[in-house]
């Protein structure tokens, strides 16, 4: 009987509330949400609101970028480059304590060389830290392409 307390009440000790878990992905989807909103509307300033003041952006084949006036800059550079069309699908949430991973899908559309837009789809893990007022934001970020254009 001991040993069944001791282990029912490790999730208390180590912050495992499934309830909380719920909320966490619940908020960090919400937080997505405004992401797309605001770089669909083309501006990389809002986007880089959504992200931590020390957050960093680990780009496929470029430099790691930090802080929120480079984190606008970047998503500015992207949005003016011609990528739009961004849908953000989550596939798996995972929070301990005030931080939270994410792993998604991510699909864009790129202008192509005949001049339409090309569907482009890559995954995604984001580091989401939880701050003193208790709203969840990006951390660390970093993500790749999938090869080819998406079917």
């Amino acid at each position: 009987m001991k040993q069944f307390v001791v282990l029912a009440a490790l999730p208390l000790v180590f912050g495992a509330d499934p309830g909380h878990a719920q909320d966490a992905e619940a908020a960090i989807e919400k937080a997505a949400i405004a992401w797309e909103t605001a770089f669909n509307a083309g501006d990389g300033k809002a986007v880089a609101e959504l992200y931590t003041e020390d957050a960093a952006l680990l780009p496929p084949d470029a430099e790691r970028v930090d802080g929120k006036a480079a984190i606008a800059e970047f998503w500015q550079g992207a949005i003016d480059s011609g990528l739009a069309d961004a849908d953000l699908e989550s596939v798996e949430v995972v929070e301990a304590g005030d931080i939270a991973y994410e792993v998604g899908v991510v699909t864009l559309s790129a202008p192509g060389s005949n001049g339409e837009r090309v569907p482009v789809i890559g995954k995604y893990i984001v580091v989401w830290e939880r701050g003193d007022d208790g709203a969840w934001r990006l951390h660390r970020d970093i993500w790749n392409m999938n090869p080819g254009p998406a079917e």
